[in-house]
């Protein structure tokens, strides 16, 4: 059935019909703001991926200290909320 469904001249008729209904202006500015986000797109995975390498290596040394600190803040205001003394 679709054996050679996407054979040259298809395209040729796709890009005919994109140039008819968009326009020969509307084009280069599509063009144009596809490839910024593209860049945008490709430096804000590559900042993601270079973010996580460098918590995946630095999370363990770092993570049980932070919970650690965090414990005695919430017991603490739970102490003075259980004993009615406003928290600062």
């Amino acid at each position: 059935m679709l054996r050679n469904g996407l054979e040259p001249w298809h395209l040729l008729i796709v890009a005919i019909m994109i140039i008819l209904l968009f326009g020969s202006k509307k084009l280069p500015e599509a063009a144009r703001g596809l490839g910024k986000s593209m860049r945008i797109l490709k430096s804000e995975a590559k900042a993601m991926k270079e973010d996580g390498t460098a918590q995946s290596t630095a999370a363990p040394a770092e993570s049980a200290p932070q919970v650690a600190r965090s414990a005695p803040a919430e017991t603490t205001a739970a102490h003075r909320a259980a004993e009615g003394n406003p928290a600062h």
